[in-house]
């Protein structure tokens, strides 16, 4: 309790900037935010980035996702990895409102949200949901979109190894089977349009996972929203 007690208290008091030490400032200041998250054209599919004028990377094109669209906010490099390592590990769930304040800058992130009639966060094995305390997706859709937020609906039905430890082939076999819906609710996802909503995107093996549940189960659109996509 007294924990969470001065965890209250210093949220509430000014802080520096975790990235140029400015102070007092927000978690992040406005000039390293504009520093570090400036838009980049992106594959409209994977969000890979791709030269201007390009909407689709050579792989979608040869061999098309299960996402219909795909946006990223930043590329998975300094500062945002440290930053999300400390989000997801580190016990600092109050990064979501950071992030979710450049996610909502990021070009066509509004009108994807605007789109979606139902935000579902990428979920954790109960395994992993235990080792961390929170899901960090969670977290994230619920700052976005409280009011479509849809959580407990898909489940990770599979605990495997972490994909980052991964080659991108076993990464494919290691969520084939990983993900399910609850059974009771399957039928809200029947014709809707879907937004996926996860904290970084490596290969893509989870969200495709994901997705092909969801198509499986009668969804009309089937987005994903990420805050940072590696390169």
């Amino acid at each position: 309790m007294f924990r969470q007690l001065l965890q209250g208290i210093s949220r509430r008091l000014p802080s520096q900037c975790a990235v140029c030490h400015a102070w007092p400032a927000q978690p992040m200041c406005e000039a390293c935010v504009a520093a570090f998250a400036q838009p980049a054209h992106r594959c409209r599919t994977c969000a890979l980035i791709v030269p201007d004028g390009v909407g689709q990377c050579g792989a979608c094109i040869t061999q098309p996702p299960p996402l219909d669209a795909c946006l990223a906010a930043v590329s998975y490099a300094y500062p945002w990895s440290t930053l999300i390592a400390d989000f997801k590990f580190h016990q600092q769930p109050e990064w979501a409102a950071s992030f979710v304040r450049v996610l909502r800058a990021t070009p066509w992130v509004e009108p994807a949200l605007e789109r979606a009639d139902l935000v579902i966060p990428m979920p954790l094995s109960r395994q992993r949901l235990q080792e961390r305390g929170y899901n960090q997706a969670l977290l994230l859709a619920r700052a976005l979109e409280p009011a479509k937020l849809v959580s407990g609906l898909l489940l990770r039905v599979q605990d495997t190894p972490p994909q980052r430890t991964l080659p991108r082939s076993e990464r494919l076999r290691n969520v084939r089977n990983a993900y399910a819906l609850e059974p009771e609710r399957a039928q809200q996802i029947r014709d809707r349009a879907v937004l996926l909503v996860d904290d970084v995107m490596t290969s893509g093996a989870s969200l495709h996972a994901a997705a092909q549940v969801l198509r499986r189960a009668g969804a009309a659109h089937i987005s994903a929203l990420v805050f940072a996509r590696t390169e």
